[in-house]
């Protein structure tokens, strides 16, 4: 307990190291990451979170290594989450942002963190959700968070981020057209990396187009932007959207909103892996029986799903 008191100090004192371990304990499943999180999750919530997100190859990480020098730059504590693909050898992260963000990664007033997906297929990992809570507490003011970038399943980050970016290249323009019911539903801003290239002013067109015909509850009008982070142009201006888009969210009390949409999705997914947990290690003998009636032809396997769900429900009000 003693190891945990005082990597709880660290990390509430902004302490990288001890924010680094609790992360691995997040990661690994540590036992112990449960303590930890109920003690610095009051310090939680003042953070801005900023989802990175778009295919492969769109210069995603070389963007955000830009931007995190232009937030610390502003006087802001910066975090950055790279969600990267799972190692088949090692079981964590590829690191390749590692070496794409090395100035940030040898900036000692920015912290920065590449995770595993670990199976997750929303692109972010299973642990993410819970490192973003430890840097919240660590006193970071802006925490950017760039996706695994795989496509149009990546939409978890739409209930992890305040804002989010979506980031295109002008070779983009034949994909808008399919991503309508994909990234085109979840991006605040849209960025068109690489426009020094030919074809960024036709995908900004089509983007627009397609925006317009596009409605959203809360009546923000995402921005679409061309910037070339390799020449360090269009990032003032991708940070006043970010800020506009913002103060909207205040403004209009969606941020609030927005927040408890994450809580509720967290909350559901928590339960779900609680009850995962227990039907595979806890009900072992259930299962090899509901298993029999299944293969038997006895019981559908949606029946037995929610027979055994059911016997699961009223074991716990009985045990209460």
């Amino acid at each position: 307990m003693r190891h945990v008191d005082t990597l709880v100090e660290g990390l509430l004192q902004g302490e990288t190291l001890a924010v680094a371990r609790l992360i691995s304990w997040a990661e690994n499943d540590d036992p112990r990451i449960a303590e930890v999180l109920r003690r610095v999750y009051p310090r939680t919530g003042a953070a801005f979170r900023i989802g990175i997100t778009g295919p492969p190859g769109v210069g995603k990480s070389t963007l955000i290594g830009r931007i995190a020098l232009k937030l610390r730059d502003r006087g802001e504590r910066v975090a950055v989450v790279a969600v990267d693909p799972t190692s088949p050898f090692s079981g964590g992260a590829l690191l390749g942002d590692r070496y794409r963000m090395v100035e940030v990664t040898e900036d000692p007033h920015i912290f920065m963190r590449s995770m595993a997906t670990r199976g997750s297929q929303g692109g972010l990992g299973r642990a993410t959700a819970e490192a973003l809570d430890l840097l919240d507490a660590a006193g970071f003011t802006m925490i950017l968070v760039e996706t695994v970038g795989v496509g149009q399943v990546e939409l978890d980050i739409a209930r992890t981020a305040d804002t989010v970016a979506v980031v295109l290249v002008p070779e983009s323009g034949d994909a808008i057209q399919a991503m309508k019911a994909g990234l085109m539903e979840i991006g605040d801003v849209f960025v068109i990396n690489k426009s020094d290239r030919e074809g960024a002013d036709r995908v900004r067109r089509d983007l627009e187009s397609a925006l317009d015909v596009r409605s959203r509850k809360d009546a923000w009008r995402p921005e679409v932007l061309k910037i070339a982070a390799q020449k360090g142009e269009g990032l003032d201006e991708l940070l006043e959207a970010f800020d506009r888009h913002r103060r909207h969210l205040e403004d209009s009390g969606l941020l609030t909103e927005k927040r408890r949409r994450t809580l509720r999705f967290r909350l559901l997914g928590e339960a779900g892996r609680a009850l995962l947990d227990r039907l595979e290690n806890g009900e072992s003998e259930n299962l090899e029986k509901l298993l029999d009636r299944i293969e038997h032809r006895e019981l559908t396997p949606h029946d037995a799903a929610r027979d055994w769900v059911s016997h699961i429900s009223n074991t716990g009000r009985k045990t209460g």
